[in-house]
């Protein structure tokens, strides 16, 4: 399949790269095909994109968790997980999505609402974490910096 991106330009993608979310993204729910992407040429690919298949202007910033919060563990609703097949700890893939504003220092990622991920089944869902400590903005520029300093 033929995508165009945002930021890779036009890629054959083979089908099993393409993940399905069926309820889309919050306030994105027309767009329901996506992948991932990463920078090949990049030594540090922490951050990838979530990019439409649907809508080639449509690429998000995403992250895994455990690089902002060590011991991330949103808790949803099981319920609406089912759709997505049954997950363990080998076939779930977590993401968070990113906010990179033109300030890189107000960079933030949204703990609230994780996008969780059947590697499997290649389904995925966005869900409201109940966790009352999660932000939608969990600023992480300074931890980013501290991180980078220390290596």
């Amino acid at each position: 399949m033929k995508v165009q991106t945002k930021f890779f330009g036009e890629i054959d993608l083979p089908e099993e790269k393409i993940i399905t979310l069926e309820r889309g993204l919050i306030g994105l729910e027309q767009y329901k095909k996506y992948t991932i992407l990463y920078d090949e040429e990049k030594e540090d690919n922490n951050i990838s994109w979530l990019q439409s298949c649907d809508e080639p202007s449509l690429a998000l910033p995403v992250i895994k968790p455990w690089l902002v919060k060590e011991q991330y563990n949103p808790v949803v609703e099981d319920e609406l997980l089912t759709n997505i097949g049954e997950l363990t700890e080998e076939n779930l893939v977590i993401l968070l999505t990113m906010t990179v504003p033109e300030d890189i220092t107000k960079m933030s990622v949204n703990l609230k609402a994780p996008i969780i991920i059947n590697a499997d089944s290649r389904k995925g869902a966005q869900l409201i974490a109940e966790n009352d400590d999660y932000e939608v903005k969990f600023m992480v520029y300074e931890l980013f910096k501290s991180k980078k300093e220390e290596n």
